[in-house]
């Protein structure tokens, strides 16, 4: 079992409500998924000697909130020093949305290929990524994702 499925199956076991699990676990794929846009956005790593003397950097990170259905989402959303990034995850200024937790589910539930989520992300934000960069940011959720999908299924019903 992952630390989704425990947590999933202690929640359920103390009548705990689970949208606290969810939402917790959607923060966190969400800014590791900001933090892969931006060292996609640069074309190194962090940490990574690739990124001495290139221009730009990162510059730090800002605070932001974000509602769903499952909660308020607290964000670190990362800089460059140039101010150019600008990420694609979540819509500028927005403080809700509906469609980004669908996009993040899917991703968890049913493994679809880099081509169908960079045209999902294209449909749903007008951003258009690469399947590179669509594998470079799912392998930033991968062990999430297969754990998920590798679970136990404990029946319930007998």
């Amino acid at each position: 079992m992952n630390e989704l499925t425990t947590e999933i199956i202690a929640a359920l076991a103390q009548k705990q409500d689970l949208d606290e699990v969810f939402r917790h676990h959607l923060e966190i794929a969400i800014n590791q998924l900001l933090q892969t846009e931006l060292a996609e956005f640069l074309g190194y790593e962090r940490y990574s000697y690739a990124g001495i003397n290139t221009g730009n950097n990162r510059n730090g990170s800002y605070e932001r909130s974000f509602d769903t259905k499952y909660g308020q989402l607290n964000l670190t959303i990362p800089r460059d020093r140039n101010g150019r990034f600008e990420n694609h995850t979540l819509p500028a200024y927005g403080r809700h949305s509906d469609n980004l937790e669908t996009t993040v589910i899917q991703l968890y539930t049913k493994g679809i290929t880099t081509a169908e989520i960079a045209e999902l992300i294209e449909k749903m934000y007008g951003a258009h990524y690469s399947k590179a960069t669509v594998s470079n940011m799912t392998k930033a959720v991968n062990e999430q994702v297969q754990a998920f999908q590798q679970r136990r299924w404990v029946s319930w019903f007998g």
